[in-house]
């Protein structure tokens, strides 16, 4: 009955886990559309919301890595997975608090593997894995959806350079709305399909799955994408405005530029099981098309405070997870540990948002 609980209570920190994943990303696939008003922000944020729905069953590819290729399955257990959602929603609400736009993808597996490293050493960690799957996507992703926007502009600037430009810019605007909603797909694709990897560790580690027969319920799908949709459409509006106009001021053609290479890079990713940083991304993107018009455009400053973050995630996320395990075993292996650090961790979150909403006023004069 215990162990029961104890799943319950994974696959429900999962799921806010896959929420906040949502809200915390919401900015890399709308922020560009609202800077150059190709739509407004509501509409940008349900379209959004509906599309991450719908790429969360376009494949289960990313879901297989995450369940099997980081960390070993059998060492695993439903405890040591809830010790890393505790580090990986930390680390996406202490960046979201911040305003940084941080990989809440590699927070999980970040979570995940501290907590795993904590609970069994070293074996438990997949290092060939996690090296090959994540920290190599990592680097390769955000510079190539760099050069590709780079690429992107220079040609479309060169095609319309000569145009009038009221038709050129109605026409991107348009453009801009069919490649943030491939951005949107792309995005449901690879990260709910995170969180189903998750839970389908825990199910697997709970004896509920078998190890050696990989597949992922159907429940399990649905309760992420909802999830994550939902997430999205609460929307994380202070990463949206780091993401939309403190890196570059962009046109619509660098818009749809930057939203057309982070979806084709995400989604070649999401094929070959990358569980990639859609952050990481779609950041190069828009660096990359600023940068081609004008180096000068790009406000490296803040583009290096993101990068900072970035560095930070994995080994943050990380040593989070493995605190939040380590205090979780404390209360012995029982139901106990996670109860009492869900409600906790709850209280803490809450006792923050409250705060935050008795200082709104002021904080919006001030961000105004």
């Amino acid at each position: 009955m215990e162990s029961e609980l104890i799943l319950i209570i994974v696959v429900g920190t999962a799921l806010a886990f896959d929420f906040t994943n949502g809200f915390h990303d919401t900015a890399n696939v709308v922020a560009t559309s609202i800077s150059t008003r190709a739509m407004s922000p509501r509409i940008a944020v349900g379209y959004a919301a509906i599309l991450n729905f719908v790429g969360a069953f376009l494949s289960l590819a990313v879901a297989a890595t995450v369940a099997s290729g980081i960390v070993q399955a059998d060492l695993i257990t439903p405890t040591i997975v809830f010790g890393g959602l505790i580090g990986a929603i930390a680390w996406n609400l202490i960046t979201w608090y911040y305003g940084l736009p941080s990989s809440s993808s590699h927070a999980l597996i970040g979570g995940v593997v501290g907590s795993a490293f904590v609970a069994e050493g070293a074996k438990a960690v997949q290092g060939d894995g996690l090296i090959s799957k994540v920290a190599v996507p990592a680097v390769v992703a955000p510079i190539l959806a760099f050069v590709v926007a780079g690429l992107a502009i220079l040609i479309a600037y060169r095609i319309i350079g000569r145009q009038r430009p009221g038709p050129v810019g109605r026409g991107f605007k348009l453009g801009q709305i069919l490649s943030s909603g491939m951005l949107a797909l792309s995005h449901g694709t690879n990260d709910a399909q995170k969180t189903m990897g998750i839970i389908t560790l825990a199910l697997i580690a709970n004896g509920n799955l078998d190890a050696n027969n990989f597949d992922v319920p159907r429940w399990v799908v649905v309760s992420s994408a909802t999830a994550i949709a939902l997430g999205t459409y609460a929307g994380g509006w202070r990463i949206i405005r780091t993401m939309g106009s403190r890196i570059i001021k962009m046109d619509s053609a660098q818009g749809f530029s930057a939203q057309t290479s982070g979806a084709a890079v995400i989604l070649a990713s999401s094929h070959f099981g990358y569980p990639l940083s859609t952050t990481h991304t779609i950041t190069g993107g828009v660096m990359g098309a600023g940068a081609a018009k004008r180096v000068s455009a790009v406000r490296w400053g803040v583009a290096g405070n993101i990068a900072v973050a970035w560095v930070l995630t994995l080994p943050g996320s990380a040593l989070i997870g493995g605190a939040a395990y380590g205090v979780t075993r404390l209360f012995g292996t029982g139901a106990a540990g996670p109860v009492i650090v869900s409600v906790a961790f709850a209280g803490v979150i809450a006792g923050a948002f409250l705060k935050r909403l008795r200082q709104g006023p002021a904080i919006a004069a001030a961000e105004a």
